[in-house]
């Protein structure tokens, strides 16, 4: 019990100091997955549940959640085996070796949905802890939003991914989520 208030007030205070949420986001919600991943997000996220592959929690402002490519949405994703059997470019699986991108051609991009999206290259690789006994293979991809005549680049963001493929589990965040390393470091396995 006292690892999961220490856990959320990591959470909390990582995403205080981004200045993301007011000073009353210290209380938790539990958020329970796939394997018995369970994770402690605060109470302003918002949890949409898209079947049980497709999880999509909302951190910031989104018109309408629609689950995995939502445009204009501040949110990231929890995915489950039917999105990593044809999460890589041109619908193969997803291993961690290319970005997650299920499409073949071009995507809108995260932010402003009359541009697209470009993935890639991987700035990052490693393993990350998602809470005790658990390492997910780790890898961020500096990728850009980009004009459709002509390529120009108009927004730079980071794909952060962490795969956990024993327990065919991936989560994917667009939007640099403030705690979300945190919220996954300190998730419990159930």
């Amino acid at each position: 019990m006292i690892k999961r208030y220490l856990a959320v007030a990591a959470t909390a205070a990582v995403t205080l100091t981004a200045g993301a949420f007011p000073a009353h986001a210290a209380p938790a919600q539990e958020l329970r997955l796939r394997a018995g991943l369970t994770l402690y997000i605060p109470i302003q996220w918002v949890v949409h549940r898209f079947g049980p592959d497709n999880v999509q929690v909302v951190t910031g402002k989104c018109g309408r959640a629609l689950g995995w490519r939502t445009s204009e949405c501040d949110a990231f994703y929890i995915l489950g085996p039917s999105f990593i059997k044809r999460g890589a470019e041109g619908w193969g699986p997803y291993t961690g070796k290319d970005p997650y991108y299920t499409a073949s051609d071009v995507q809108p991009c995260p932010f402003n949905k009359k541009w697209g999206e470009s993935i890639g290259p991987k700035v990052s690789r490693g393993l990350r802890q998602v809470g005790p006994g658990h390492k997910a293979a780790y890898n961020a991809w500096k990728s850009a939003c980009v004009s459709y005549n002509g390529g120009q680049a108009k927004a730079r963001f980071t794909q952060r991914e962490w795969y956990l493929p024993k327990s065919k589990i991936l989560v994917v965040d667009q939007w640099n989520t403030p705690g979300l390393a945190d919220t996954l470091k300190h998730a419990d396995w159930r």
